[in-house]
């Protein structure tokens, strides 16, 4: 799975919730990983729906990619209104929710946790009190993955 176009497909899908946001993207190179796919893409779409409601439509959303060793990291940051240390506790929660009542099912995170656990990842959380969010989720490289890609480069330079 190409994270990078995993990512592009979850913003296109939250193109509604994120149109009058500034959207900064740092793509890098990455190996494809081994995962399933509609799971990766529900954590992205979740992570975007929150960012862009904490924003209230006006702000910037900040998504970067980078390879960590053995890991893929993704970096979703918003310049929202930011969480205190008490609610950030809890926020993997289930049923845990900071919006009025009718309005969330305080299930969106703690479904993301589980998908990241579930894909030997990590998911990690820092923010302020109106100073936004940064999640960042690490997810790791499979062998597999490397050495197709490690294969590709050898043929296509052998090729040239």
């Amino acid at each position: 799975f190409d994270l990078n176009e995993g990512i592009e497909t979850s913003l296109k899908i939250c193109q509604n919730q994120i149109k009058d946001l500034v959207v900064d993207k740092h793509f890098a190179e990455l190996p494809d990983i081994s995962c399933a796919p509609s799971q990766l893409n529900q954590v992205f779409l979740n992570l975007i729906n929150n960012a862009a409601q904490a924003m209230d439509g006006q702000g910037t959303l900040t998504v970067t990619t980078e390879r960590d060793g053995d890991n893929a990291v993704v970096k979703i940051r918003d310049t929202g209104c930011g969480m205190d240390a008490e609610t950030v506790a809890h926020i993997f929660e289930p049923f845990f929710t900071t919006k009025p009542v009718g309005e969330g099912t305080g299930l969106g995170l703690s479904i993301v946790f589980r998908i990241i656990e579930d894909h030997g990842g990590q998911i990690t959380v820092d923010s302020q009190p109106g100073e936004g969010t940064e999640f960042q989720v690490r997810l790791p490289i499979s062998a597999a993955a490397e050495a197709v890609t490690a294969d590709s480069v050898i043929l296509s330079e052998s090729e040239a």
